[in-house]
């Protein structure tokens, strides 16, 4: 179907990027599973390989299943185009590629997923870039972190595990006036209750794993191009703007203009990385993104009502949701996600560290899995898991103290999770 601004979220999120296969008429999109498509001829061949056509050669590089995936979160973000990879954390390091050299750096935001925080404070160096992490709250010392060599700023838009909201408008405001890319990891939230492009971002990266599959069964990541980046006001981007000597010269900005970015990720970066999705993958992610809309709402819906119960508890510390009207980041929720905080925050168990450790394993109804966004109700205990990695003060920095444990709400009946909240605090909290 052709894309058009009238179109409303709901019919997008089924229709975008999907039309009957023409081969046989089928309704819902193939699983294209081949690894190469056959060439009309000698001159198709070469038309295709020298970029000059568009068109299939080899599924590390393009597939029919993955680009209606792709042209699906492009359309819902508000993006020109769309390139998917195998997970959320090779959608960071091929948004980061096309920009970064040996010797550059990016500032990140202190509050980000402890993996993402290993990624860039520990494996880039192998590239021989560097990040700088700064509190985003606080722009005079965003400021100061952009040097010479800043290439970008990353953070995510509800941050994974507390739930902070990003003011991504004013981010967004600093780093145009610096010149360089804002990458937003929009995982959290989905472009059903943020879209970040929109308030100034100028790439989006997903782990398609989480809310847009909805259903914990593939991993995948995607990297959304706005199209808004001038990629020639300055000499910084070299890959985009300068002679491609894998490609006779070709200059990537000059010749595809506002999808430059994109057509470098498919050309460049899965042909060298090979940082592939598969096609199978694809097609889960298409039908979980069909009842994205539906299944947020009840996201959102359900974790008020647990995080209000929660929080008015004795047993509990504190609750960092910011639906909540005691949060801090409220009024900034309420403005930039009307439609509501997502459904991922933490709370803090009286008792500490061995307290949550015995919440976690009498819980009936959740979860104990490193994963969220399911429709399962999850939970997992972070400092000594996904962010064990982590300094006690990056731990702290990242809202994940020895006392906290973090939850994704689910679709059940809400009125059973918190039983099973409930039940499982009376044994963590005894005595």
């Amino acid at each position: 179907m052709p894309d058009r601004p009238t179109y409303g979220f709901d019919t997008l999120q089924i229709h975008a990027g999907t039309r009957p296969d023409p081969a046989t008429g089928a309704r819902q999109t193939p699983i294209y599973q081949s690894t190469a498509y056959v060439f009309k001829d000698a001159d198709h061949a070469a038309a295709l390989f020298n970029l000059q056509e568009a068109g299939y050669i080899y599924s590390r590089l393009t597939n029919p299943t993955v680009g209606a995936l792709q042209e699906r979160i492009a359309t819902l973000e508000g993006g020109v185009g769309a390139v998917c990879c195998s997970s959320g954390h090779a959608a960071q390091i091929m948004a980061l590629f096309p920009l970064m050299t040996p010797g550059r750096n990016v500032v990140v935001s202190t509050r980000l997923y402890g993996g993402t925080v290993t990624q860039f404070s520990q494996t880039i160096k192998r590239f021989g870039w560097s990040a700088t992490f700064v509190d985003l709250d606080n722009e005079a010392a965003v400021r100061a972190a952009i040097d010479d060599d800043t290439r970008a700023i990353f953070c995510e838009s509800i941050s994974n595990p507390g739930g902070y909201v990003t003011d991504i408008p004013a981010v967004a405001k600093i780093a145009d006036e610096s010149g360089i890319p804002l990458i937003v990891d929009n995982t959290s939230a989905t472009p059903y209750l943020c879209r970040p492009i929109g308030m100034g971002a100028t790439l989006v990266v997903h782990s398609t794993t989480k809310y847009l599959t909805g259903n914990g069964t593939v991993t995948g990541g995607c990297v959304v191009d706005s199209g808004q980046f001038d990629w020639s006001q300055n000499d910084r981007f070299p890959a985009l703007i300068k002679p491609e000597p894998a490609y006779h010269g070709l200059k990537f900005h000059e010749t595809f203009g506002e999808l430059a970015f994109t057509f470098h990720g498919i050309a460049i970066g899965l042909r060298d990385l090979g940082m592939t999705m598969n096609p199978q993958g694809a097609h889960y992610t298409l039908m979980g993104i069909e009842t994205l809309s539906l299944r947020m709402e009840r996201h959102v819906e359900n974790a008020v009502r647990v995080a209000e119960w929660l929080e008015k508890d004795d047993r509990v510390d504190f609750v960092t949701y910011a639906g909540l009207a005691s949060s801090p980041y409220a009024d900034r929720a309420q403005k930039l996600y009307p439609r509501g905080a997502g459904a991922l925050f933490t709370f803090a168990v009286k008792g500490g560290y061995s307290a949550c450790v015995k919440l976690v394993d009498s819980l009936e109804l959740f979860s104990h899995v490193a994963n969220l966004g399911d429709t399962r109700s999850l939970i997992i205990h972070s400092a000594s898991t996904t962010h064990r990695q982590l300094t006690p003060e990056q731990q702290e920095a990242a809202g994940v103290a020895p006392n906290v444990v973090r939850v994704s709400i689910g679709l059940e009946d809400v009125n059973d999770i918190i039983a099973d909240l409930d039940q499982a605090l009376c044994k963590a909290t005894a005595g």
